[in-house]
């Protein structure tokens, strides 16, 4: 396969490392590196739930993220909007809440919100799909703790989740791009899945371009390919027990 500017094949991804409990306060913590990209993602749990769902029967828990670009992530420096959130951090924040609850069964975590917060540390492309791939690791650990420790029954999560970039560069199909070659793409792709092969989201749009059936096909075979490896990412990065190697299949 032609090599790409940074050495690696196009249905590469970059180096990936998933550090857990790399902060002590929350209760769990997980450094994701994607590359350059690095984002932190915190499982935080509060003991209650959102109002319009205390009257809900069953009982219900809650799952939910935010998300944020710290200002030295990028060059030059973010510079936050005070006391608004942008309509792409809302976007982003909305995708990656929805990307953990398809995976979670609500009914098992009863009176509980987990609140997820991905904060982008540096930023080089990829930093929507590496915080779903780190927060679903980092609410993996929170929710296999509060059933260690008897807050909840069972483990609520079905399976996991993961994510993953792709792109159409010229004649060529990429995997998880950079900045670089995000910036230039003609065609680019985020997809979310299931380690089981199930789709949860799919964002593709042209830029300033379109995309043949043909071109769809092979960025969705690709995104598959890295959703599989990133998978193997998360369940080397969880403790080796039987309540997180059966979200692995």
């Amino acid at each position: 396969m032609t090599d790409r500017f940074d050495g690696r094949d196009l249905d590469e991804l970059r180096p990936v490392t998933i550090q857990t409990d790399f902060t002590e306060m929350p209760e769990a913590s997980v450094l994701i590196s994607m590359g350059k990209t690095k984002v932190m993602c915190t499982a935080s749990v509060e003991e209650s739930v959102p109002r319009w769902m205390r009257d809900a029967e069953p009982e219900r828990g809650w799952v939910t993220a935010e998300y944020a670009l710290l200002p030295g992530s990028t060059a030059p420096r973010f510079r936050r909007e005070r006391r608004r959130v942008g309509g792409r951090t809302k976007e982003i924040q909305r995708l990656i809440g929805r990307s953990l609850r398809a995976v979670c069964d609500l009914e098992k975590l009863p009176g509980h919100t987990i609140w997820l917060d991905c904060d982008v540390l540096q930023a080089d492309g990829g930093t929507r799909t590496a915080s779903i791939t780190g927060a679903f690791v980092a609410l993996a650990l929170a929710c296999g703790r509060l059933v260690e420790r008897g807050a909840i029954e069972e483990m609520p999560l079905r399976e996991n989740v993961a994510a993953i970039s792709a792109g159409v560069l010229g004649d060529q199909v990429l995997l998880d791009l950079p900045y670089e070659e995000d910036s230039t793409a003609d065609v680019d792709m985020n997809v979310v899945m299931t380690g089981s092969g199930e789709f949860v989201e799919i964002q593709g749009t042209g830029e300033e371009s379109t995309f043949s059936h043909k071109e769809l096909l092979a960025l969705l075979e690709v995104a598959d390919k890295g959703i599989r490896e990133l998978s193997e990412a998360q369940q080397a990065a969880l403790p080796e027990d039987q309540m997180y190697a059966g979200l692995f299949g």
